[in-house]
């Protein structure tokens, strides 16, 4: 019993220092995603090679949550599960063995919900977010809320070849704005990152741009391809993203009516 007990207290420890560093790298301006992938990949050690890694090498606050996760990471787990297999081995009542088997299913079961969570994360995200302002001595935006990432909008990146309806073109020659894309950034095959850029700036092959809007509109943009089928795609996505903002548009006059009536 006291084996099952302190594998469910490390299990509850792992997924707590995990979750924790999610929400604390969230807050440094990683997608969840990432920052889970992060936080699991440095936990266990498996030692993953992303893009994100980079990013998460060179800011302060990121490396030092990392740094705290490669120490943490599999304390006691190894030794837990050993005694937990001596336990199961040493039993020689089967219904004692049985039932060791449902209350660690339980307990499994409990931390499962407890790591789905929502309320957990509410709390958490508070702590963190002053933990971190007091340890990184920086403002802490959670930019995963700010942009509603959670719901049908995202950010992702775009790798951009010859092919691509976008390849070779001026931001303003792309009118992405009037299908509900931004365009965040641009990233030159040298490295050169462009913040914010103008209708000016042109998309080459090799760039890797950074895009926000809803997230089927954004994979539609990734498999467009040059030519007429493409120009063809551009303008009824335009189309019907001026009948999004049009219904958008009446709805808002009908309330503004509504409250000086």
């Amino acid at each position: 019993m006291v084996a099952i007990i302190s594998l469910l207290a490390v299990a509850t420890f792992s997924i707590l220092i995990v979750r924790f560093a999610t929400i604390a790298l969230t807050l440094t301006g990683l997608s969840r995603d990432s920052a889970r992938f992060q936080a699991q990949s440095a936990f266990t050690g498996t030692g993953f090679t992303t893009k994100e890694s980079e990013s998460v090498v060179n800011h302060p606050v990121r490396r030092r949550i990392i740094i705290t996760l490669m120490t943490l990471r599999s304390i006691g787990i190894v030794t837990a599960i050993s005694s937990l297999t001596l336990s199961f081995v040493s039993t020689e009542n089967s219904g004692e063995t049985w039932m060791r088997f449902f209350i660690l299913s339980i307990g499994f079961l409990i931390l499962l919900i407890l790591s789905r969570s929502r309320w957990i994360d509410k709390y958490l995200t508070k702590i963190i977010k002053w933990i971190i302002k007091k340890w990184g001595h920086l403002e802490v935006k959670d930019y995963y809320a700010l942009l509603h990432l959670s719901g049908d909008y995202t950010v992702m990146e775009m790798d951009v070849d010859e092919k691509d309806w976008v390849s070779g073109k001026s931001l303003r020659e792309l009118d992405l704005p009037n299908e509900g894309i931004l365009v965040l950034g641009i990233r030159r095959k040298d490295g050169t990152y462009i913040g914010a850029p103008r209708g000016s700036h042109h998309i080459y092959p090799g760039d890797t741009i950074v895009i926000y809007g809803n997230r089927q509109l954004l994979l539609d943009l990734e498999k467009r391809r040059k030519g007429r089928e493409g120009d063809k795609a551009h303008i009824e996505a335009v189309k019907k993203q001026k009948e999004i903002l049009d219904k958008q548009e009446k709805i808002d006059k009908e309330e503004r009516r509504k409250e000086n009536a």
